[in-house]
């Protein structure tokens, strides 16, 4: 019998790599805090119709990507492709229009699209997902796009550029998809087959396509911004100059418009130089009439994702820092099995100080359970035989340095918080 593999387009993120997600996290929820986003966690299944009212039927992901599958009851559901939707229907739901607006919202977990798994692009991903929702302040957009800059600048990532445009709203929009239909209408043998299914439901898709020949043709085409309505240029030219007052390094991308039909107003990419055509780190913008469109009430909101894989990949790419990997502080190393069930006893005396420990649990020998312990990364190991039991003690042996201590059992713990501790103040003041 054959043995069972993950399905293409998964992968297991094993413990040499998930200690840098870690630290990926870590970073963004302490930016989280710093911007006043709560962090909340929302279900991984969702009734289709929120992705297909709110996403827009007629984009990629609803077309070609969705996992949908009916439930025993015969309703439709759908692993979520993405967050947006799914974090204004909890709004809308959970009536935080009662709180302090707007709603300030993050959140981290697995997306699932069907699609051509490739470098930093797989069927299962994560992303980080930032939304604040209730408020039409371009300032707000401003600061959605400061946030995903903030995470990547503590991160250490170089080699950034970030885009932004305007892809208007329900009043200027229409004025564009004339002027866009009118420019490829004796264009329109030339374009792929998808193009010419979007000409007539969706022209504006028709510029996010990246068939080499149809961007091609696209290239002279209208572009939003000279489109746009007297609010949405003033949202606009507002977004713009705060951008630039907070020095925010920012070019207009006229051609960016997103694959998602929720986006209205602001619109913005990060793309990294190191990760080839696949190259969004991070994406978002306003969607002012995403909760209209799966039935609530008109509520503006902002926000994007971010991919943890493609990040960590970045990071790697560029040789940044995901500061120290995951090691035990201690090991300790039963020599006679008469006194396992001390060495058992100790082990979780220590572990219940807040040190992290571990014990041989292979029935090997003394001289391999030293091997063992080095491997391990711990800094100590501590031997527990018969003479140790009969004395009370412990001996402490530094595997770095080799230098050995017999303790007091009562003081081990002690002994090895402060050793950490001064390691820490002294690596904090190589720093300074």
């Amino acid at each position: 019998m054959s043995s069972i593999s993950a399905p293409r387009g998964v992968r297991d993120i094993l413990p040499d790599e998930s200690w840098k997600w870690e630290y990926v996290f870590k970073v963004t929820r302490d930016t989280a805090r710093d911007f006043g986003y709560r962090e909340v966690h929302l279900p991984v299944f969702e009734h289709t119709e929120l992705f297909s009212r709110g996403v827009g039927e007629t984009t990629d992901v609803v077309e070609k990507e969705m996992y949908t599958f009916d439930d025993r009851a015969g309703r439709s559901l759908t692993l979520r492709p993405e967050l947006s939707a799914s974090m204004v229907r909890s709004y809308l739901e959970n009536r935080m229009d009662k709180l302090h607006q707007p709603a300030k919202l993050w959140s981290a977990g697995p997306m699932f699209r069907y699609e051509r798994p490739q470098k930093g692009r797989y069927r299962q991903f994560w992303q980080i997902d930032f939304e604040a929702i209730g408020s039409q302040d371009p300032y707000v957009d401003v600061e959605s796009i400061a946030v995903s800059l903030e995470i990547f600048r503590k991160l250490g990532l170089a080699n950034l550029e970030v885009v932004v445009n305007s892809v208007g709203c329900p009043v200027c929009r229409p004025v564009h998809k004339e002027a866009l239909q009118s420019f490829l209408k004796s264009k329109l043998g030339d374009l792929c087959e998808t193009c010419k299914g979007r000409f007539n439901r969706n022209p504006l898709r028709i510029l996010d396509c990246k068939n080499p020949v149809c961007r091609e043709i696209t290239e002279e085409a209208p572009d939003t911004i000279s489109c746009l309505c007297a609010e949405c240029s003033e949202h606009f030219s507002a977004v713009r100059l705060g951008l630039d007052r907070i020095g925010a390094a920012v070019s207009v991308d006229k051609r960016l418009v997103r694959g998602l039909d929720y986006y209205t107003k602001t619109a913005y990419e990060v793309l990294s130089g190191d990760l080839g055509a696949q190259n969004a780190v991070c994406g978002g913008g306003r969607y002012d009439n995403l909760a209209e469109s799966i039935g609530g009430p008109h509520t503006p909101g902002v926000g994007f994702a971010a991919g943890v894989e493609r990040i960590v990949l970045t990071m790697e790419q560029q040789g940044r820092s995901f500061g120290e990997p995951p090691v035990l502080d201690a090991y300790v190393v039963s020599p006679d099995p008469s006194s396992r069930d001390e060495s058992v006893a100790l082990l979780y005396e220590i572990r219940r100080s807040g040190i992290a420990a571990d014990i041989d649990y292979m029935g090997r020998s003394f001289k391999a359970q030293f091997k063992t312990a080095g491997g391990s990364g711990a800094v100590f190991a501590c031997v527990l035989g018969p003479d140790e039991i009969a004395t009370g003690s412990v001996t402490v042996k530094n595997l770095e340095t080799g230098e050995q201590h017999q303790l007091a059992r009562a003081e081990l713990s002690s002994f090895i918080i402060e050793f950490k501790s001064a390691k820490v103040k002294k690596q904090e003041g190589n720093l300074l």
